[in-house]
């Protein structure tokens, strides 16, 4: 890869984006970085024009060579990019709100990458991330495409399941946070530890947390009694302490809509009765933000965006980067393909698993059987995906509501079926991928 690279940021809008500007400014000693483009959509512009000036004044007040450029014209931005980031909302948060309103008058649970609001943003999304991938063979056709945007793992079954196309890596900022409170309770530097992630996004668990050969995963489940980790999108409610040591294996905190769906499902739709649900908090926290990002003297990242849930994204989405194009072999983990690593899950799906990363992509460490306790949950997780992935790909709409209704958070296939309908009908504008097949 010659000297300096080339970024393209698609979704450059987000209110995310100064998190990921600050990771490349940090790490431009590293990772230099001669162009930087941030693409959105004409719905985007002025979000984007926004943070477009404010990401100008971060570089210019960090004195480092970066020739920014915006634009809503992402074929002309993809032109011989070395890397592109995906962190884009098909329908903004508008979309999202629907995805976790509709639900609930069904007794159903609205979230963004888990049950009906997963699958509908699947439905939007994965068809522009295949767009995406045919413009950087024909345009860049070298470059690594490092996804964040939601369901992360949705996305990277679709990529792996009916695209050629091998350059692509699904990033979540759910394990970087779990490692940065395993450094803090082994009072230890976070690059000294290497915990074993496998699973799905989402729905991976820490299997081993190594430091110089010892693993240290029974000193940090002992420590769960005194100290607990959540997120800030994510109830902090306790763990039961028995569950967990007869689990064997660390959870995450989105594990907590699976094992705690009754009590997860109360406090949604409590927070629903109030107008207060999750999606109407972030765009209420975005709004704050983007007043903000307005002023002029904002040059630099505001501590507020750590509470939009993205915190350490960057960290990840940077480091990766700096990994692939520096030959580092750092460990990080990642949305991957299965070649084998997890037994118990199909060859050729995508897996959230640790990997050291290679100018060559990810190379996953071996996780091989999963334990009884969590191998049936895991798999029925798996199941639903490639079934409403196949549903994207053969754009059928029948299918796709068969896999909601086959979720686990789903206690009525009626309830499924009725909510189904009427999201296809609130997202209509954002589903011609589908609905072109059936007119």
């Amino acid at each position: 890869m010659k000297k300096g690279i080339k970024v393209v940021t698609i979704g450059g809008g987000s209110s995310y984006t100064p998190e990921l500007i600050e990771g490349f400014i940090k790490r431009y000693h590293e990772m230099p970085i001669r162009e930087l483009w941030l693409v959105d959509v004409e719905a985007g512009k002025e979000k984007l024009e926004i943070v477009g000036s404010l990401a100008k004044r971060m570089i210019e007040e960090a004195k480092v060579d970066i020739d920014l450029h915006w634009t809503l014209n992402r074929k002309k931005a993809l032109k011989d990019a070395n890397f592109v980031t995906t962190q884009f909302r098909v329908g903004g948060l508008d979309a999202r709100i629907l995805d976790e309103r509709i639900p609930a008058k069904y007794n159903m649970l609205g979230q963004e990458t888990n049950g009906a609001g997963g699958v509908f943003k699947a439905l939007r999304t994965v068809p522009v991330i295949y767009d995406i991938i045919e413009d950087i063979n024909t345009l860049c056709p070298e470059a690594w495409l490092i996804n964040f945007t939601n369901p992360a793992g949705i996305v990277s079954e679709a990529v792996f399941r009916y695209t050629d196309f091998e350059r692509f890596i699904g990033v979540c900022n759910v394990p970087i946070n779990l490692t940065n409170h395993f450094a803090r309770v082994l009072k230890t530097d976070v690059k000294k530890i290497i915990p074993y992630f496998g699973g799905l996004n989402h729905l991976s668990y820490v299997f081993h947390i190594y430091q110089k050969s010892k693993d240290y995963l029974p000193d940090i489940m002992h420590h769960l009694k005194q100290e607990q980790i959540s997120m800030n999108n994510i109830d902090p409610m306790a763990w039961d302490i028995d569950f967990i040591e007869q689990l064997g294996v660390y959870p995450s905190p989105y594990h907590k809509y699976y094992y705690y769906y009754k009590e997860m499902y109360q406090k949604f739709m409590t927070q629903y009765n109030h107008g207060e649900t999750r999606a109407e908090h972030v765009k209420e926290l975005e709004q704050t933000l983007f007043k903000k990002y307005q002023d002029t003297n904002l040059k630099t990242k505001p501590k507020e965006l750590e509470e939009r849930g993205g915190a350490y994204y960057s960290d990840v989405a940077c480091s990766v980067i700096s990994s692939i194009y520096n030959d580092k072999r750092e460990y990080h983990v990642v949305n991957t393909v299965n070649n084998g690593f997890i037994t118990d899950l199909p060859y050729g799906c995508a897996i959230e698993i640790t990997s050291r990363i290679t100018k060559d992509g990810p190379v996953p460490v071996y996780i091989g059987r999963l334990p009884n306790e969590i191998k049936g949950l895991v798999q029925n997780v798996k199941s639903f995906e490639e079934i409403l992935v196949d549903a994207i790909f053969e754009k059928n709409l029948k299918k796709a509501k068969f896999a909601l209704q086959i979720n686990p958070f789903t206690n009525s296939i009626n309830d499924a079926s009725q909510a189904f309908d009427e999201l296809v009908e609130a997202h209509k504008p954002y589903l011609d991928y589908y609905l072109k097949e059936q007119s």
